[in-house]
């Protein structure tokens, strides 16, 4: 009987070796040929799959921002504190874990490949200021913001807080250690939200 072969398993797992040749090697090690070997594959098996360098290149970088979602999305539906969960969604978009660092180190890496492919350079949306913006209406909704804040600006600077946490995450990973940046992250959002008592006055 022919084994069966579920193809769409076997394309992530091509794209998660060619997220470790990358992370290895950078974007110019990540070769046709050394991701089939990472992969355990031949090279006629790899093309199976993807029939050409850019199209597995864009399928793995996809991936990355759909796994990113898919965590985001378990914590937004989760029975969490408002605030809680805002600090929990923030920590996803900083490497903080081995599974985040790698997607991170993998996702800059294709950014600044297609920065430089002029010819061809797509603008990726990694979806981290869209995501922010509807946290601030999160905490909006529960009446949770300060009086005068200006979501849009403040969304701005979360945004570059949490960019400059995640390269810093990338460069020096001893440094910034998850408990680290959940205590700059909540912070900041102390700066942002109302007081407790503030809140329960309200209510």
């Amino acid at each position: 009987m022919p084994k069966i072969v579920d193809h769409e398993k076997r394309r992530v797992l091509i794209s998660e070796a060619t997220w470790r040749v990358i992370q290895k090697e950078g974007m110019e090690g990540a070769t046709v040929r050394n991701i089939a070997k990472e992969a355990g594959l031949s090279l006629g098996a790899l093309r199976h799959y993807f029939s050409t360098h850019e199209e597995l290149l864009l399928y793995s970088m996809n991936l990355v921002k759909e796994n990113a979602a898919k965590r985001m999305e378990k914590i937004a539906m989760g029975d969490l504190d408002p605030v809680e969960k805002v600090l929990r969604l923030l920590l996803e978009m900083i490497p903080t874990s081995s599974e985040t660092r790698i997607e991170m180190e993998v996702w800059f890496a294709f950014m600044f490949h297609s920065l430089h492919k002029k010819e061809t350079y797509v603008k990726y949306d990694d979806g981290i200021f869209t995501a922010i913006l509807k946290m601030f209406d999160l905490l909006e909704h529960f009446g949770l913001l300060q009086e005068g804040i200006k979501k849009e600006e403040e969304a701005e600077i979360l945004h570059a807080l949490v960019d400059g946490l995640a390269i810093h995450g990338l460069v020096e990973p001893e440094s910034l250690p998850r408990l680290k940046a959940e205590k700059l992250l909540n912070l900041h959002l102390q700066k942002i939200i109302k007081p407790k008592e503030a809140v329960t006055k309200g209510f």
